[in-house]
Formats: structure tokens, C-alpha cells, sequence
């Protein structure tokens, strides 16, 4: 509905805020209204939230990309390179011709990044939305820390009750070992290392002597 009623020019950083069918055999947007629904768990139950971002940087990329793909394409139903998989090109029998409708909605979407969540937009707007997706890399370190400097490997655990108190103490260590990095001022792996040799210690918590 957005390219029904704007076209498809954008602005840098221009952000798009509507839903997204969970399956892409069902409709959740009404062409006829221009302004874009707001997501609702019980509005929309078959969908998602769909944050779209429009990036100049992004769309030169893309070009790029999609110029390589689309040149490939064509030497594939010339004949000068080998008949394999590729993008935009259909095949129906022995022969093969260009896809011209994907090779234009993919042009079409140059430049957009889509983000879904569940999350209402009173709970959080667009623009925060994207920012948390920016800050995944931070739980990403943690969970390659987890399994490395902390040896959290997986347990395989089917009790709900063990489950739960495997993860709080896998938690509980990303904490502390956050704190420590935080507070001492080097790597876990490197407090990890200088703890080691150590069996015993006396620490105080919260006023209490351990």
C-alpha cells in the first residue's frame, strides 16, 4: 500500500512502520486506506510488526549486487555461461528467460531493510526498534564468551526446572563476568586465567561473608 500511494522514492532514513503477514498467502493491508495500519496483537493476529528502513548507502550496495545478479542472469540465458541455479532466471524445460517481475520487485526494494518484531509500537517506536537489532552484536559476544572463556556448553536437559536453573547460572556468570571486566578493567578470559589457580577465597555480598 506504501508504493501504491508514495511510489518508490525515498529519503535517507526515511522509516516505514506497518505489518507484515505471518504467511504469504493472507493480506493484512488495505490498498484503498493511504495511511499505514498500526500493528495490534488483536487487530492483526495473522501478522506481524514490520519496521522498513531506507538507506542511500545501502541502495548503492544494492545496485551493485543486484547489477552482478541480473548480468549473470543474462549471460546464463545467452549461453556464454554455464546453466546454473541463479536469481532471475526461469526455467521450464530446456529453456531459460529472464524473470523480469522478481528482477523488478527486487529494484523496487533497493535500499530497504525490514525488520519484524512483536513488539506494539507503545511499547517501543520504530526508531528503537532498530537500534536494539544494532546492539545484537553485544548478546552475540556474550553467547561466544559464554562458550568459550566461561565453558557454558549445552546441556541437554529435558525438566523445565533444570532447564531454567541452567540458564540462570549461565546469567548469572555473563553478570559477574561482566562486572568484572567493567570494574577490573581486563578481559574475562585473562580474570578467568588468574582465578584459576585459586580453591578457596573469602568474599563479602551485600554485607554478608562468604
Amino acid at each position: 500500500s506504501h508504493f501504491h500511494w508514495n511510489g518508490d522514492v525515498f529519503t535517507d532514513g526515511q522509516i516505514i512502520d506497518t505489518v507484515t503477514p505471518r504467511h504469504g498467502n493472507s493480506t493484512v493491508n488495505d490498498c484503498n486506506k493511504r495511511a499505514e495500519p498500526v500493528w495490534d496483537p488483536e487487530a492483526h493476529p495473522g501478522a506481524w510488526r514490520a519496521v522498513w528502513a531506507y538507506s542511500a548507502k545501502r541502495a548503492r550496495r544494492d545496485q551493485k549486487t543486484l547489477a552482478a545478479q541480473e548480468a549473470r542472469a543474462r549471460a546464463i540465458v545467452d549461453g556464454s555461461k554455464a546453466a546454473k541455479t541463479a536469481r532471475f532466471v526461469k526455467v521450464r524445460g530446456s529453456d531459460r528467460a529472464i524473470d523480469d517481475a522478481s528482477l523488478a520487485r527486487a529494484q523496487s526494494l533497493v535500499g530497504l531493510k525490514g525488520y519484524v518484531t512483536n513488539v506494539p509500537i507503545t511499547a517501543m517506536p520504530a526508531s528503537e526498534i532498530i537500534a536494539k537489532y544494532h546492539d545484537l552484536w553485544h548478546v552475540e559476544k556474550s553467547f561466544r564468551m559464554s562458550k568459550s572463556d566461561l565453558q557454558a556448553r549445552p546441556m541437554f536437559n529435558r525438566v523445565r526446572d533444570a532447564i531454567e536453573a541452567h540458564l540462570t547460572v549461565v546469567f548469572a556468570a555473563l553478570a559477574v563476568s561482566h562486572v568484572i571486566q567493567s570494574r577490573a578493567g581486563i578481559s574475562i578470559a585473562k580474570a578467568v586465567k588468574a582465578l584459576r589457580p585459586l580453591r578457596s577465597a573469602t568474599i563479602t555480598i551485600n554485607g554478608a561473608t562468604q
